[in-house]
């Protein structure tokens, strides 16, 4: 066997495969509406959408409920705990572990919905990586070269093989002293004021990712805007990538035929199916 993959031809007049999933990340800082955006995306989709929870909100899978147990036993907003490296590998093995269980069922879904995905955890523990720890945990040194976007592209670069990224991810933005203070309410506690820079250097780095890799993400701006129209535009925007896809039909990424040797991943992020820096104001 020289270790290539044949997809059969289908017989004449049988349905034809199904297509890959075209796979959407919903990010953003806590407290920006994009949970609600993405529930309301995945309802709005139907049947033909499979909603990815955010890791802290699945309750129906018995290991990373334990993981982020573990990892919130501080109770601090962050997952904190002095351990950085610790946690940053725990939640990277999290979200290798949802596209390893994608890829083992039948593709039955148009598009996936996914409220955080790798982005999150490249932003987020880039941040922790390079700043200090709350001052209760057993904070280890700093390292003194840490910069935090160069963080941000290492451990999205730790990942690239592992899993694959999403085809879209949409971004929103709003002011991160309002987030916060939506994100206190929401966890029922007040933000110090190192969690509210915290908070701000988060989505500095998400916009600043954003504009490293235009291919793959689009902005959504939707300050002021009410949770409603938020999800509406984040609608649209998945009918309007999901319209061109239909124009343009993806190759079927697990056919190595007359390919070189090389591991078969269920892939995402097409060159050709380009986000083009899109950043849109929602009113």
């Amino acid at each position: 066997m020289n270790g290539k993959r044949v997809t059969p031809q289908p017989e004449e007049n049988s349905p034809a495969p199904p297509a890959v999933p075209l796979w959407v990340s919903i990010e953003g800082i806590n407290g920006v509406g994009k949970t609600s955006a993405a529930r309301a995306t995945a309802a709005a989709l139907g049947p033909g959408c499979l909603l990815l929870d955010e890791l802290t909100d699945i309750h129906d899978d018995v290991l990373p409920g334990r993981v982020i147990t573990a990892l919130n036993q501080s109770g601090d907003p962050f997952l904190r705990n002095g351990y950085p490296v610790v946690e940053t590998l725990a939640l990277l093995a999290l979200q290798v572990r949802k596209a390893e269980i994608l890829a083992n069922e039948p593709a039955s879904a148009e598009v996936i919905i996914e409220d955080r995905g790798v982005d999150s955890v490249a932003v987020y523990q880039a941040a922790v990586l390079c700043f200090p720890e709350p001052p209760s945990s057993p904070a280890p040194a700093q390292p003194h070269d840490c910069a935090p976007e160069s963080t941000t592209r290492a451990i999205l670069s730790s990942i690239r093989g592992w899993r694959p990224f999403p085809d879209l991810t949409i971004l929103l933005t709003d002011d991160p002293t309002v987030c916060g203070r939506r994100f206190a309410d929401r966890i029922h506690r007040p933000l110090s004021p190192a969690d509210t820079q915290l908070l701000v250097e988060i989505d500095r780095l998400y916009r600043a990712l954003a504009a490293d890799e235009p291919e793959r993400y689009v902005v959504l701006d939707v300050t002021g805007t009410s949770l409603l129209d938020s999800a509406e535009a984040v609608q649209e925007t998945v009918r309007a990538r999901l319209q061109r896809r239909h124009q343009h039909p993806q190759p079927d990424p697990t056919d190595q035929t007359d390919q070189p040797d090389r591991p078969v991943h269920t892939g995402h992020g097409h060159p050709h199916d380009r986000a083009d820096g899109q950043v849109a104001r929602v009113s």
